[in-house]
């Protein structure tokens, strides 16, 4: 009879905790990780990518391991799909998504937290082109990386974009700059910080036109749905470390001009 109780009181209590493994759907920071983050991010120097050892590392990787770290948590940068961002970070496969993120045009689709600098979309052609101006575009072909703002902007025929002849949109930025080099387009669209970087690594020249197609605010998403209030937390110390001088100290060491990239 012992036997057969502790037998079923065994029972009872496996089911019971597998029925409340069932039922959790915390996000991905879960109580039994409390101080755990996980932040959704690109392959995109110099904002997010892996150094020579495969640690990730880049802008927004330092910003994020300090601001969370005063904040508590300890991060873990998750290399995405980043035409899956919003899907992952929704379901909270990411607690959020911190790559060289363009808020502006984006306000109601997350929560938000930042800017934390400023970052010009531009468009950039091999040296001998004949373009340079964005009306010189007209009937021309141009890359971008797809889910970009970028991509939004020559799709969406924004005021000064003349008629193109076609919009390439490819999933790895890298692919941009391999079209434009090999003469497969005419342009690409990027952040001129990814468009600087590339060419410093690879050696490939770029003439980056005058005329910005936007200048934006980069930022933190986090869902709609999260309730945790990480983003306004996450904006508070950010503006922090923004004050006491940490940005800029970051930025220094991947830009030649910091200052022109910190939001005022």
């Amino acid at each position: 009879m012992k036997k057969s109780f502790g037998m079923v009181l065994f029972c009872t209590v496996l089911a019971a905790v597998l029925l409340c493994g069932c039922r959790s759907s915390t996000p991905a920071s879960s109580k039994e990780n409390s101080h755990i983050i996980k932040v959704g991010c690109d392959t995109y120097a110099p904002f997010s990518y892996l150094d020579a050892d495969g640690k990730p590392t880049g802008i927004d990787v330092e910003l994020a391991t300090e601001a969370f770290h005063r904040m508590g948590y300890e991060p873990q940068f998750v290399f995405i799909n980043w035409e899956e961002k919003k899907e992952l970070v929704e379901s909270g496969e990411i607690d959020c998504i911190w790559s060289s993120f363009t808020m502006d045009g984006r306000e109601d689709e997350y929560q938000w937290a930042g800017p934390y600098m400023k970052s010009s979309q531009v468009v950039a052609v091999n040296p001998s082109s004949d373009i340079y101006s964005l009306a010189d575009l007209a009937g021309k072909t141009i890359a971008v990386q797809s889910t970009t703002k970028p991509e939004e902007i020559l799709r969406s025929h924004a005021s000064g974009i003349p008629e193109l002849r076609k919009v390439i949109s490819v999933q790895k930025r890298d692919l941009i700059f391999v079209l434009l080099s090999k003469g497969y387009v005419d342009a690409l669209a990027a952040h001129d910080t990814s468009i600087h970087d590339f060419s410093e690594e690879t050696g490939l020249e770029f003439r980056i036109l005058d005329e910005p197609l936007m200048t934006v605010g980069l930022g933190v998403a986090f869902a709609k749905s999260d309730a945790r209030g990480l983003n306004t937390e996450l904006t508070t110390t950010l503006r922090e470390m923004q004050q006491d001088g940490t940005t800029r100290q970051v930025l220094e060491k991947y830009l030649s001009d910091a200052d022109r990239y910190l939001e005022d």
